[in-house]
């Protein structure tokens, strides 16, 4: 979502695995050595690139016992591990794009991820702004409904049990 919003392309060689909580600390995850081991696979499959990687949380560093062929990869280059202490760095390794930090004046450093993503969502929030004014404008001029505003239809009525129960034919 975040790459949409920022219109920046994220990685599809890197597999990310791991938890990150609402303040966006990374968290360890269980598994790390197969996961890592069935993503080199898969990219073995598909012939090595040299750019292909893994991006796991920095706790999980001690838990590794990969195989050989892995840590053979990883020693020439062939493949990365990519050990992370927040979600800043793994959009960074994931976009090639610094992700940014806010700035005292409340805005974001220009030309970052969260600088273009925050840019987005305040034209986004300036295009609703402006189609609520017209929508007021073209009620306050209508003839059949003077100074109300429009309401939306209601939802549609979901069928009880009993009556997809009656419907079903058994």
């Amino acid at each position: 979502m975040l790459s949409e919003l920022a219109g920046v392309e994220v990685r599809q060689d890197i597999a990310v695995t791991g938890s990150v909580n609402q303040h966006g600390e990374i968290q360890p995850i269980g598994g790390v050595n197969q996961k890592i081991e069935g993503f080199f696979d898969v990219c073995g499959q598909r012939k090595l690139t040299r750019k292909q990687g893994v991006i796991i949380p920095h706790q999980n560093v001690q838990d590794l016992q990969l195989r050989h062929d892995v840590l053979e990869a990883v020693e020439k280059g062939q493949f990365h591990i990519y050990a992370v202490t927040s979600i800043d760095e793994g959009i960074e390794i994931l976009t090639g794009v610094k992700s940014g930090r806010k700035l005292p004046s409340g805005e974001w450093e220009p030309g970052t991820i969260n600088y273009l993503a925050n840019e987005r969502l305040k034209s986004l929030a300036l295009g609703i702004q402006k189609f609520y004014a017209t929508l007021e404008d073209k009620t306050q001029l209508s003839p059949h409904r003077p100074g109300k505003e429009i309401e939306p239809p209601p939802p549609p009525k979901q069928p009880t049990r009993k009556e997809e129960d009656e419907r079903s034919p058994n």
